[in-house]
């Protein structure tokens, strides 16, 4: 699926190194189809990485997919290249302003995961967002701290910490085969994870609203949906780039901070070999997947959600 992105965003040249299929702007207006519309609220530090990896698992398919962008207006990123954020994001809250629709929307992860939630400086603007994208959006895919925010804004679902950070690729397994978002898995799959807190499994079990779709005794809950699929909650990092975990793990070694190898990654448990990549193969279909749902039940004028 072709993915309209700007010709010179940063995750351009990468993005058609490796392949993956984008177009331009002058492109996709020759194009005689109507693109689905997939906003991205990226509230991650590593922000091009983060494009970069979403964007390859939005690639993968033979239609045309609009990206816009989202910020946080009421937050001032640190880690984003200087003017980057203001050329090609839009603040999160202009599209509730602008009544903006979208077919698809992502919300991802952040590194406040031990903060209450309304203690972090654009909580607000998020819950509009979350609240905005019930009847704005299609579907809603959230990804591991995105995912805890939206359970505890919609349904009052708690955050718990761990004693440990949950840290590394661990295998988890399908509970309902028939699925759309898991056509063509494997009856256990792995998935990359990393994270300090884990949202209320009773909880969510206890909701008749919520459906648990994966889950495992060592991760908790992987993934939970809502509303027939409109809502999907991710707790893990489905995707993760190869060197992900390594980074994440390395940063923290320098810190001093106390962290384990990252479990399930490297081999023979040695920092000094390279990752063995285990989990692309079901992150790529997994979000083939969720666009072939969105594809096939959005409706044709975004103004009949």
């Amino acid at each position: 699926m072709p993915i309209k992105i700007p010709r010179d965003l940063p995750a351009y040249d990468s993005l058609a190194r490796e392949s993956v299929f984008v177009i331009t702007e002058d492109r996709a207006k020759s194009q005689d189809i109507r693109p689905l519309k997939v906003g991205i609220v990226n509230l991650m530090p590593t922000t091009i990485d983060t494009e970069i990896q979403l964007l390859k698992l939005l690639g993968n398919n033979p239609l045309q997919v609009d990206i816009t962008f989202l910020k946080m207006g009421s937050h001032s990123s640190k880690n984003a290249p200087p003017g980057h954020l203001e050329k090609f994001y839009i603040n999160a809250e202009e599209i509730v302003r602008a009544k903006l629709r979208f077919d698809g929307l992502i919300i991802t992860g952040a590194p406040v995961e031990t903060l209450p939630f309304e203690e972090v400086d654009y909580w607000d603007e998020l819950a509009q967002i979350i609240d905005y994208s019930q009847n704005n959006v299609l579907s809603c895919l959230h990804i591991c701290w995105g995912a805890q925010a939206a359970l505890y804004r919609r349904y009052g679902i708690p955050k718990k910490p761990l004693e440990k950070k949950l840290f590394g690729v661990f295998p988890h397994a399908v509970k309902e085969q028939d699925n759309l978002l898991f056509r063509g898995f494997d009856d256990e799959f792995l998935a990359p994870q990393s994270r300090h807190t884990a949202c209320d499994r009773d909880a969510i079990a206890a909701n008749p609203r919520l459906t648990i779709q994966s889950e495992t005794p060592e991760t908790g809950v992987f993934i939970a949906t809502a509303r027939e699929g409109r809502e999907i909650y991710v707790t893990g990092h489905m995707e993760y780039d190869p060197l992900t975990l390594d980074r994440e793990y390395r940063r923290d070694v320098s810190k001093g901070l106390p962290i384990e190898i990252p479990k399930n990654y490297y081999p023979d448990n040695d920092p000094s070999k390279a990752p063995i990549v285990r989990w692309r193969a079901h992150a790529n279909l997994f979000f083939d997947n969720w666009l072939n749902y969105v594809y096939q039940e959005t409706p044709y004028d975004l103004g009949d959600l």
